[in-house]
């Protein structure tokens, strides 16, 4: 593979066929016939969703965009280790989430997972934790509209364990389910399971004092 992931990213234009593929036959075939169409398809897919993945858990757009392209360099590298069967999704979390580690080990300076950035990008969109937590059934995040109440939410979360933080995250934010977080993180479902809910309750009693609805 030629060029850098900004240079594979699609262009503007034009109808995509490869618009009804699933995510597991873009990837296998790219693997087979390693066609650079399939593989900027592929990329454009994730693109929106794992950059905001990785700048919340890196708290930085352009470390963001290092891993970013670094997690599709492994893709490409790596394709030929998918198994049929599997979901995309989950295994390339997987590999973002394992550079995103390494990439820390290498930039000692930079703090882990910096949390206080969330919804202070203007392109971020999705990422306030209004909307990571914003499920009315799920927590505390529901009705807290004023912006001291999302910096209270944002640092109720800052203070959750590193695993519980990486768990909300991939479950609230980027919508994994439960197996597919805990294929990322390569932990036992029923971790996740445990460990969000305890997180949930933290979240509840360190907010409790915002009233926010049940």
């Amino acid at each position: 593979m030629n060029g850098t992931i900004e240079q594979l990213r699609p262009r503007a234009g034009g109808a995509n066929p490869l618009l009804a593929w699933t995510d597991e036959r873009l990837l296998l075939e790219y693997c087979s016939r390693r066609e650079q169409r399939v593989f900027e398809e592929l990329v454009h897919r994730f693109e929106t969703e794992l950059h905001g993945y990785l700048r919340h858990y890196l708290g930085n757009a352009e470390m963001a965009e290092d891993v970013f392209q670094q997690t599709f360099l492994q893709v490409h590298l790596k394709c030929d280790q998918f198994e049929p069967g599997r979901k995309v999704r989950p295994w390339i979390y997987t590999i973002a989430t394992n550079q995103a580690i390494d990439y820390q080990r290498r930039n000692r300076r930079h703090r882990a997972m910096s949390l206080d950035r969330l919804g202070r990008d203007h392109q971020a969109d999705e990422g306030s934790l209004i909307e990571l937590l914003g499920d009315p059934e799920a927590g505390p995040a529901d009705g807290a509209e004023s912006a001291e109440q999302h910096d209270e939410l944002r640092q109720a979360v800052n203070a959750l364990p590193k695993l519980s933080r990486e768990i909300v995250m991939l479950v609230y934010f980027q919508g994994l389910k439960y197996r597919e977080a805990a294929q990322v993180l390569s932990i036992p479902v029923g971790t996740v399971k445990s460990r969000l809910h305890i997180a949930m309750h933290k979240l509840t009693d360190a907010l409790s004092h915002l009233n926010l609805p049940k």
